[in-house]
């Protein structure tokens, strides 16, 4: 059963185009993680100014293994370090552009219980 892992974002209104460009420049190495099924970057369209970051794992453990794992400390070390010289590469709580794209940041955790994807 896949696990769900949502990072809720909150992001002042002129802090939301630095936010995308830094996960538009993100190192991209979660990709390669065991167990790793997908990512998107949901931006609030009404009502809101917190951004999902949304990811989908094979397991807990699959998730866990990647938090702990050298390059998911050298994704995060690099995107701040990149953040910090201005070039925008840093995620929504790296620093640089003023510091930190986010005011706040919580995980949300869910277990997929259902799920229909297209046919064809």
């Amino acid at each position: 059963m896949s696990v769900v892992k949502i990072n809720v974002l909150t992001v002042p209104e002129p802090m939301k185009a630095e936010l995308e460009r830094r996960f538009a420049g993100r190192a991209g190495l979660v990709e390669q993680a065991d167990g790793f099924e997908g990512f998107e970057l949901l931006r609030p369209v009404e009502g809101t100014d917190r951004y999902l970051v949304y990811t989908r794992w094979r397991s807990e453990e699959d998730f866990q293994r990647w938090t702990e794992s050298r390059a998911f400390g050298e994704g995060h070390a690099q995107a701040a370090a990149d953040a910090e010289r201005g070039q925008g590469h840093g995620h929504g709580h790296g620093h640089g552009h003023g510091g930190p794209a986010a005011s706040g940041s919580e995980l949300w955790s869910f277990e997929v219980v259902e799920r229909a994807d297209p046919k064809g």
